[in-house]
């Protein structure tokens, strides 16, 4: 079709536009086909901004005043009272910095992100808690010599620093480009006049069923070099590291530096540990080497990154090597950093190729939460295996260098049917995979289990509650993420809703630990009064009964309370309690966990029970009186809504279905009585003829076109339900209101190029009655696409989901922080979100 060709030539645009600075045809060694790749000269031409109250309209003004001054109150006793970083924080949203590529490090113990451009920029040590500073000593520098001679030294870096200006900076960036493919990353950089081209690959231990080397806080470098000359070349790379992040404890004083060398099972490496001794969460940095016959490995152990470090650059060009001092170096005195740095050197033959390996470790093995008598530490998951000492760096380093290829083998095995598969475009193959990046990077903590640690809240299974200590937590572990790195808030259920395809599909213990701690919560109450900001009501912090909406922040330590968020009150949050039901089945379906099942059923009739109490007239409907109560703030809501009504639907359906495997039939009957109600008065309220209502107010804005109306349905179709008599909705209606959806929210928005806008009125413009009802959420249109595969229309979906992914990743410079949400011009909102983890639901129905 016409529209399809315009697609294709519109998708190969997008992607030749990051490349075309890119002046060699030399591509570089072992560089896969599929995957986000882009010059290092290239420059992003949109400059967005992130949403402030200024993009507020007047009317949303008038109508939120009341929640900007009890927001502003509370910020104010946050901030400069108790000195606390709000989980949201309106006054200090991220500027938009186009610099971001694939994070180092495995799931929960912290990662650091290295840019498309080569820099550290992007510090997630202390769990939750990030620190955006490009580090400009840590950099890898080559070193080319020829009979005896240095020919050619250059840091590979596009950066010209006022710092440490006695090195030779300024890489020329039309002669390298990077390519990302979750969770490796690859750098080619042709240098100049030397027919000598590196290609650098990143590896980290993101592997999936894996929950061991998954954890591990480590990196691995592989230089492979290509020497094309005709004469043979000794080559050089150094790796130099500050003892720190770029935050303002590097100048505290007290830390050092330590060479060192472990041989183990007859495998060598060597390096240099940077011990980082700050009073809370203190941590060592190491950067090590693999020794092998032919190479050379040396190392400088300290060396001050102020002035123009001429020492060290003249150490390594006199003879492509360190000096390699023993000892280590005395602690910084309070207001002095310190470095070090690392070369490992080989022989390359004429028109051969060789290689050189790094790795970079970091080991925090206690995390602390909190501050002063409200502190509350835990062990990281690795330390299972590594130990909770602080001196696990070299038997990390050494584990990497000597077991990476078996990591990339089973990377690779697991990513190759996909990118393989010739009826999957290019982008979606890339967008699998690189947003995958928010499993490790989205502020994660992954726990072992306190020994005195009770997740049941107090409510036990005989009497309808859960064991103290699940078995699928005591093995493996205790996990949570962000909500996203500026709204941070652990676990924030309503989104991972949507995120959770990615655990349940790759790493279920995880997805199960998750869902017994949240099953756990439903059953504690905290009758303490607190002051909700959107409404102003004075509410219980906790109902039982009652999903909470998160389960702390990282001010706080996860698990020790819960719902953070203060916009709603626990009755303002519906839909919480119908996902918890909808998870719970799918992730059964997926699993086949039958104990998992029986343990959880108790607990979804709890909350389903709960649910009925907004059945005001007995018609099988739930309804949503009073202010927003779904994913939708500030979107009001009266009634009956297509939203929570079709997840009410589908909760139900669900509940027959497990009733039924449980062989409860009373249950069974019982709930589908509720559900064929529910339904004729679903139906008798909301259809219209050609989709479902917003809702059945009547009002201006109720008849809108919500893009994800039918959540509900796509979890049934994810679970293997919705047809038959495990059916919420008739099939032809969901299809005429996806096919509705696709024609209005899809392609009369933005030309048809920027995804799904989340609500559009029926004659073709947005619905601008919210604060967030003219925006794109790109986890949600990752849902939405998803609902499409299942239901035939894998065409429209594809379309939908491809506009998110070159609006996030080739148009706005977003890689490796896609946001919450965009509006068609101008504005983003909440940068690095976890909600387009759902990307995966795609994967799932395809």
């Amino acid at each position: 079709r016409p529209e399809k060709k315009m697609t294709e030539e519109w998708g190969e645009k997008c992607t030749a536009d990051l490349m075309s600075r890119y002046v060699p045809k030399e591509m570089g060694y072992g560089v896969p086909a599929e995957g986000w790749r882009i010059c290092l000269a290239h420059e992003f031409t949109e400059k967005r901004k992130p949403f402030q109250s200024g993009d507020v309209s007047l009317s949303q003004v008038l109508k939120h005043l009341g929640l900007g001054i009890r927001y502003l109150r509370w910020w104010y006793k946050k901030t400069r009272v108790e000195k606390k970083a709000p989980f949201i924080d309106m006054f200090g949203a991220l500027p938009l910095r186009q610099i971001y590529g694939a994070p180092l490090g495995g799931i929960g113990g912290g990662t650091i992100t290295r840019g498309w451009r080569g820099e550290f920029c992007r510090w997630q040590l202390n769990p939750g808690k990030y620190h955006y500073k490009t580090v400009i000593e840590n950099q890898f520098t080559v070193c080319l010599r020829r009979d005896g001679q240095t020919v050619y030294q250059q840091v590979l870096s596009v950066e010209r620093p006022p710092t440490l200006q006695g090195w030779n900076w300024g890489f020329c960036g039309e002669y390298a480009y990077y390519h990302a493919l979750y969770p490796r990353a690859w750098t080619v950089y042709h240098l100049p006049g030397q027919n000598v081209t590196l290609t650098c690959r990143q590896i980290s231990p993101v592997i999936p069923h894996d929950y061991q080397d998954a954890s591990l806080p480590v990196a691995v470098f592989v230089w492979d070099v290509e020497n094309k000359n005709d004469y043979a070349l000794d080559v050089s790379i150094m790796f130099t590291a500050l003892n720190g992040s770029g935050h303002r404890d590097d100048k505290s004083g007290g830390h050092w530096n330590q060479p060192f060398r472990l041989e183990k099972e007859g495998e060598a490496v060597s390096g240099v540990l940077l011990h980082h001794c700050t009073a809370v969460n203190p941590y060592t940095l190491c950067i090590a080497a693999r020794e092998q016959p032919d190479r050379d490995v040396s190392h400088q152990t300290a060396f001050s990154p102020k002035g123009t470090c001429n020492g060290l650059w003249n150490d390594l060009i006199t003879d492509g090597r360190l000096d390699s001092p023993t000892g280590s170096s005395p602690p910084t005195a309070k207001g002095e950093r310190v470095a070090a740095a690392l070369a490992a050197g080989c022989a390359v033959s004429a028109q051969n190729r060789n290689c050189l390996e790094f790795s970079l470790a970091w080991d925090m093995p206690k995390i602390t939460f909190g501050a002063g008598e409200q502190q509350h530490s835990r062990f990281r998951r690795y330390t299972r295996y590594y130990g909770s000492k602080g001196d696990a760096s070299p038997l990390l380093s050494h584990h990497a260098l000597t077991q990476y290829r078996g990591w990339e083998k089973r990377i690779e095995e697991w990513q190759t049917p996909v990118l393989q598969d010739s009826s999957l475009p290019a982008w979606y193959k890339s967008a699998l995979f690189n947003e995958l990046y928010f499993v490790a990077d989205g502020g994660t903590v992954w726990t072992e289990l306190a020994e005195d640690a009770d997740v049941s809240g107090g409510l036990r299974p005989e009497d309808g509650g859960l064991p103290a200590q699940p078995a699928v937590i005591k093995e493996y572990g205790r996990f949570a993420y962000l909500e996203g790195q500026e709204y941070r808030m652990y676990n924030t259920y309503d989104v991972h809703y949507y995120a959770s395809f990615a655990l349940i599909m790759l790493w279920p213990k995880l997805a199960l630990s998750l869902q017994y701690d949240i099953a756990g919560s439903v059953v504690q109450q905290d009758p303490t009064e607190r002051l909700y900001l959107m409404n102003g009501r004075c509410s219980p912090v906790k109902t039982k009964g009652v999903v909470p909406h998160d389960i702390g922040d990282p001010e706080d330590e996860p698990w020790q309370r819960v719902n953070a968020y203060l916009i709603h009150d626990t009755a303002g949050w519906k839909d919480l309690n119908l996902k918890f039901v909808l998870q719970v089945y799918r992730d059964f379906h997926l699993t086949q966990d039958a104990q998992y099942l029986r343990d959880m059923w108790p607990i979804c009739e709890m909350v389903t029970e709960s649910e009925l109490q907004f059945d005001l007239d007995g018609d099988g409907l739930i309804e949503n009186s009073g202010y927003a109560d779904q994913t939708y703030d500030g979107w009001a809501v009266t009634g009956p809504s297509a939203y929570c009504g079709g997840m009410w639907l589908a909760s139900l359906v669900v509940m027959c279905k497990m009733a039924r495997l449980l062989e409860n039939d009373a249950k069974h009957q019982y709930y589908r009585g509720i559900l064929d109600r529910g339904s004729a008065a679903f139906d008798k309220l909301l259809w219209n003829g050609k989709y479902y209502n917003y809702d059945s107010s009547g009002n201006d804005h109720s008849n809108s076109v919500m893009s994800d109306q039918c959540a509900g349905h796509w979890f049934l179709r994810a679970s293997g339900l919705g047809d038959g008599d495990y059916q919420a909705f008739p099939k032809e209606k969901i299809q005429t209101a996806l096919k509705s959806i696709f024609d209005l929210n899809v392609m009369s928005f933005a030309g048809g190029q920027m995804g799904a806008v989340n609500g559009m009125r029926p004659e073709g413009v947005p619905d601008r009655s919210s604060v967030q009802s003219d925006e794109v959420w790109i986890g949600v249109v990752y849902g939405l696409a998803a609902t499409m595969i299942h239901e035939g229309m894998l065409e429209e979906g594809m379309r939908t989901a491809e506009g998110c992914y070159r609006t996030v990743w080739e148009r706005l410079g977003m890689a490796f922080q896609t946001p919450e949400a965009y509006c068609e011009k101008g504005i983003y909102r909440s940068l690095a979100y976890m909600r387009p983890l759902c990307i995966w639901a795609m994967q799932l129905a395809l």
